[in-house]
């Protein structure tokens, strides 16, 4: 009797785990569709030639993806997602996201990149549209070595590349950052023998460094700040970028895709390049232009290039340096700019006495619309300083 208990027990058991395995079951196929929803807002889709679920882990084989615009597909090879679940709406969540190693030839250029992997993915199951509930979302990506050889010889390199995204509270927006580490170029392999005077003159057989950048985007006003873009190189220096514009929202995004589509869809090259054109116009006229700046501190590099000027000119760094202090005032006369002509001729000086850094910003006081910067450049240039608020220093 007891073992008949048993046995019927068994039989329930199996049979309810029959049953309710698909519903449990990772569905590859939806996955994907999903995955393509997400992707449509950047003008991207995904293909896959094969889809397999084991458990929590995903499988894509043979994934290409293609970009608006583009001519023919990336090919990705295969793509592993593991701890992928399903988030109860619907949508999907994934631990991490692999790719397979790059090592392409191409003539005798060799390019391999290891350790490809994005982590902390969200897929929506329903795209709201206006909220980042209509983006794929992602808490960090990352690469490991990579490596550019030609003719048997490594011309460049780095030890990794990272970038982080984290959701603002309340999904007001996005925070990110990006770096990539350990950048190296051997320059020695360049063949011009002009360029490769120079170089030797400069003392330049190598570059050093990293690349990093920082910023952020809000959702509602479409403000896009890039708070710092820098490119850091040893003995040479530090050239920082930074800009802020607003108008960069998701419908500007989904015109933007969709002007690019109608493009791409006109067998008429010419006339579709026209259309883009006219498409551009009309979206940039939806900016709003907020800040920007550039900025170098200097690393040794100013020196060595006056030096290397005055060496052409027949004579020493600091007589080309005073010279080209009497140039600048020559040169900016043209511009019909008195205020801003005075501040980069003392800027200049400044610099190119005691090379540290110099900065050019614009700041205005208020935002200014991307119409009102096409206006005054068409019809007064002279007044766009004053429009942007440009102002020049140096060794601040």
């Amino acid at each position: 009797m007891m073992r008949t208990s048993h046995f019927r027990a068994l039989l329930a058991g199996a049979a309810l785990a029959t049953l309710a395995s698909p519903a449990f079951a990772l569905d590859g196929a939806d996955l994907l569709t999903k995955l393509n929803a997400t992707y449509a807002t950047s003008g991207v889709s995904i293909t896959s030639s094969n889809v397999e679920a084991d458990g929590s882990t995903v499988t894509l084989e043979g994934v290409e993806a293609k970009a608006a615009g583009a001519e023919a597909p990336f090919k990705l090879g295969t793509i592993t997602m593991e701890g992928v679940e399903e988030d109860g709406e619907g949508g999907y969540t994934i631990e991490t996201v692999s790719f397979e190693d790059i090592n392409v030839t191409e003539a005798e250029t060799t390019i391999t990149a290891q350790d490809l992997a994005i982590t902390g993915v969200t897929i929506p199951g329903t795209i709201v549209p206006g909220t980042l509930e209509s983006l794929l979302m992602y808490e960090s990506a990352s690469a490991g070595p990579v490596s550019v050889s030609s003719k048997g010889k490594e011309v460049f390199s780095m030890s990794g590349a990272e970038t982080n995204i984290t959701r603002m509270d309340g999904d007001a927006g996005l925070e990110f950052d990006a770096t990539l580490s350990d950048l190296k170029a051997d320059l020695s392999s360049v063949e011009d023998p002009k360029a490769k005077e120079t170089m030797d003159k400069l003392g330049i057989h190598s570059l050093d460094g990293k690349v990093s950048m920082s910023g952020s985007w809000e959702l509602a006003s479409g403000k896009l700040a890039v708070d710092e873009y820098a490119f850091d190189f040893k003995d040479i220096g530090r050239l920082n970028i930074t800009l802020a514009f607003s108008g960069y929202t998701l419908d500007f995004m989904k015109n933007l895709q969709e002007a690019l589509k109608t493009a791409e869809a006109n067998p008429n090259k010419e006339e579709a390049n026209a259309a883009m054109g006219m498409s551009m116009m009309g979206l940039v006229q939806q900016l709003t232009f907020n800040s920007a700046s550039i900025s170098f501190e200097d690393a040794s590099i100013t020196k060595k290039l006056l030096d290397y000027a005055g060496s052409e000119q027949g004579v020493s760094g600091d007589q080309m340096a005073q010279s080209l202090k009497g140039l600048v005032p020559i040169m900016l006369a043209q511009l019909n700019m008195p205020e801003l002509q005075n501040q980069i001729s003392e800027a200049v000086n400044t610099y190119l006495d005691d090379p540290k850094s110099i900065t050019i910003s614009a700041e205005p006081k208020e935002p200014v619309p991307f119409p009102m910067i096409m206006g005054a450049a068409m019809g007064a240039p002279q007044t766009i300083p004053q429009v942007l608020g440009v102002t020049v220093t140096a060794n601040q």
